[in-house]
C-alpha cells in the first residue's frame, strides 16, 4: 500500500481536504466549536460554506467560488428558508443598506413606540435634499453618456468637496478630478483595473466585496494586514509605515470602517496621508462618511480630502456616492475623486468595464449635492442613526451580548459571540440559528478577506463574530432583536438541560 493510501485510510471516517500541489490530505482543521469531524458532520451551514468557497469545479468553464459575495451567499441561504417569498416577515440585518429615503417620513417608527418612553422621540431625517419622485428623461440623456460621467455632476461633486473639506486651501478640485461610476463596486473595479504592478495592502476585517475585486486582476498582489481585536481594530499610522517599508505601494481601506464601525479621523488620518505622500497611493472608501458620531452629530463628515495638499499631485483616491449617506442604493450613482491623470484613466476604462452610469439619474442627482442641503441632511442622518445604534446596543446587551466597543461611525455592530451557548458561539452556526427565527446577519468569516485563498478561513479570528446592520427601519430592528433574543434563550435552555442531565 502506498504512503498516500495509508494516509487516506486514516481519514476514512471524516471529510478531509487534499493539498492540490502534493496530493496529500491537509492536517485536521480547527473549528471554532468542538472538533472538526463533529461540527462538519452536524452543521449544514459549514458544509455549504466549504462547497461555495473551497473551489470544486462542476463545469469546466465556471469558477463557482466567484459567483457571490458573503452577503449574497447569506441571502441565498435565507431564500432556502422562505425569505424571498415573504421578505416583509423577515428582519434582514445582513445587507448593508440604510433606510431608503421614503422610509424616513413622519409615519416611520420612533423609539418612543418601541420603548414606550413618551419623552424619547426619534428625529426624522431632513427633507431638504429630497430626491425627485419622477425623473425627466432629457433628449441628451437618451444617448450614450460619457464613461467618466456628465460634466455638470462632476462639477457638483467637486464643489461639494471643496466647500465641505477644502475651504481656504489653494488647491481645489475641478470637474476633471471627478469620475462618476455606477456604484461603489464598479468604482473599486475601475480603480483596480488601472493600478500598476504593485502590492496592494488592505486591512482585515473589511468590506466583503473587496475579496472578489482583489482576486480578479493579475496586475497587483493583494496583501492582507490583520488588525487587532484587543486594539479595537484601529489602524495605527505605524502599520501604514511598516507596509510601505516592505514594498506596498497601494493602501486600500474603508473609512469609516465596514464592518467594525470604527473610524480613523484627524490627526491620525492626516499622519497616514503624510506617510503615503509620494510613496504610496491611498484609496479611501468613504461610503459611510456621513455616519459619523464623533462630533456630536453636527453634520461633520469624515474625508481624506481635507488633508490633500495638491489635488493633482497627492495620490489619494476617494470613493463615495449616493448609496449610503444619501440613502439611494438603487440609483447606482457614485464617484471617485483624485488626481486628473488617475481620473482620466479611471474614466476611460469604464468603456470596457461597465459602460458608465445611467445619465437620467446623474442629472437628477445634481441639485441634491448643494452643500448647505447636504449639511442639513447629515445632521439629521447622524441623530437618527445614532439613536438606532443606542437602541440595538441596549437590546443586545440585555440579551447577553458583551459589546466592548460601541461603534463611532457607520450603521454596523461587529457583534462578538463569545460567551453565548457553545452551539451558537461561532458566526456560521449563529447565522443558521437566526434563520430559523427569520433574522439575517452576516458571519464574520466573510470579512476576513482571503483573495488568494492562502489560508484556511476556518482558522479565522473573525469566526466568532457576526455583522449586525442597524441600517433598516426601527420596526425591522425590533423584529430582529426579538428574534435574536429567542435564539439566545432557546440555546441557553438547551445548554441548561444538557448540564442537568450530566
Amino acid at each position: 500500500m502506498s504512503a498516500i493510501s495509508n494516509i487516506l485510510g486514516g481519514f476514512s471516517a471524516r471529510k478531509f481536504s487534499i493539498n492540490r500541489n502534493t496530493g496529500v490530505p491537509r492536517p485536521a482543521r480547527r473549528f471554532s466549536v468542538g472538533e472538526p469531524g463533529v461540527n462538519e458532520a452536524s452543521s449544514k451551514v459549514h458544509r455549504q460554506f466549504r462547497a461555495a468557497h473551497e473551489g470544486h469545479l462542476p463545469h469546466a468553464g465556471l469558477d463557482a467560488t466567484r459567483s457571490s459575495t458573503g452577503v449574497v451567499w447569506c441571502t441565498e441561504r435565507a431564500g432556502e428558508h422562505g425569505f424571498l417569498e415573504e421578505p416583509e416577515k423577515w428582519a434582514n440585518l445582513g445587507q448593508g443598506a440604510p433606510e431608503v429615503w421614503h422610509s424616513l417620513n413622519k409615519n416611520s417608527g420612533t423609539l418612543a413606540s418601541l420603548t414606550k418612553n413618551k419623552h424619547h422621540r426619534l428625529k426624522t431625517i431632513s427633507r431638504a435634499a429630497s430626491p425627485p419622485k419622477t425623473i425627466d428623461i432629457s433628449l441628451n440623456s437618451r444617448e450614450y453618456g460619457p464613461t467618466a460621467g456628465i460634466k455638470p455632476l462632476r462639477e457638483a461633486v467637486a464643489h461639494l468637496y471643496n466647500e465641505m473639506h477644502r475651504k481656504g486651501q489653494p488647491s481645489q478640485y475641478t470637474w476633471e478630478n471627478v469620475a462618476i461610476v455606477p456604484g461603489g463596486r464598479a468604482g473599486l473595479i475601475r480603480i483596480a483595473a488601472v493600478l500598476n504592478n504593485a502590492y496592494v495592502g488592505f486591512f482585515i476585517p473589511d468590506y466583503t466585496a473587496y475579496n472578489e475585486m482583489l482576486s480578479l486582476f493579475k496586475n497587483f498582489a493583494a496583501i492582507p494586514v490583520p488588525l487587532s481585536e484587543e486594539d479595537g481594530y484601529h489602524i495605527h499610522p505605524d502599520k501604514i509605515a511598516e507596509e510601505i517599508a516592505r514594498g506596498t505601494s497601494v493602501i486600500l481601506t474603508s473609512n469609516p470602517r465596514n464592518p467594525t464601525g470604527r473610524v480613523v479621523k484627524n490627526p491620525e488620518l492626516a499622519e497616514i496621508q503624510d506617510i503615503c505622500r509620494e510613496r504610496a497611493t491611498f484609496v479611501s472608501d468613504e461610503f459611510y462618511s456621513g455616519y459619523n458620531y464623533t462630533s456630536n452629530c453636527d453634520g461633520t463628515t469624515i474625508s481624506a480630502a481635507e488633508n490633500v495638499i495638491d489635488v493633482d499631485e497627492d495620490d489619494v483616491l476617494i470613493i463615495d456616492g449616493l448609496t449610503k449617506r444619501f440613502r439611494l442604493p438603487g440609483w447606482r450613482v457614485a464617484w471617485i475623486i483624485g488626481p486628473k491623470e488617475f481620473i482620466k484613466a479611471i474614466g476611460s476604462c469604464g468603456s470596457y468595464l461597465d459602460g458608465g452610469t445611467n445619465v437620467p439619474f446623474q442629472e437628477a442627482a445634481i441639485p441634491m449635492l448643494e452643500p448647505e442641503l447636504v449639511k442639513k441632511e447629515m445632521v439629521a442622518l447622524q441623530h437618527h442613526f445614532r439613536e438606532k445604534r443606542d437602541y440595538v446596543v441596549s437590546r443586545l446587551r440585555a440579551t447577553g451580548f458583551h459589546i466592548k466597543l460601541v461603534p463611532d461611525s457607520t450603521f454596523y455592530l461587529w457583534l462578538d459571540l463569545e460567551g453565548l451557548p457553545n452551539a451558537i458561539s461561532d458566526g456560521l452556526n449563529f447565522f443558521q440559528a437566526c434563520l430559523e427565527e427569520k433574522v439575517i446577519v452576516v458571519p464574520g468569516i466573510f470579512f476576513d478577506l482571503n483573495p488568494a485563498r492562502r489560508r484556511d478561513l476556518f482558522d479565522s479570528p473573525c469566526h466568532h463574530f457576526v455583522r449586525f446592520s442597524y441600517g433598516p427601519k426601527l420596526e425591522v430592528l425590533k423584529m430582529g432583536c426579538d428574534g435574536i433574543e429567542r435564539v439566545v434563550t432557546k440555546f441557553k435552555n438547551l445548554e441548561k438541560k444538557a448540564a442537568e442531565k450530566r
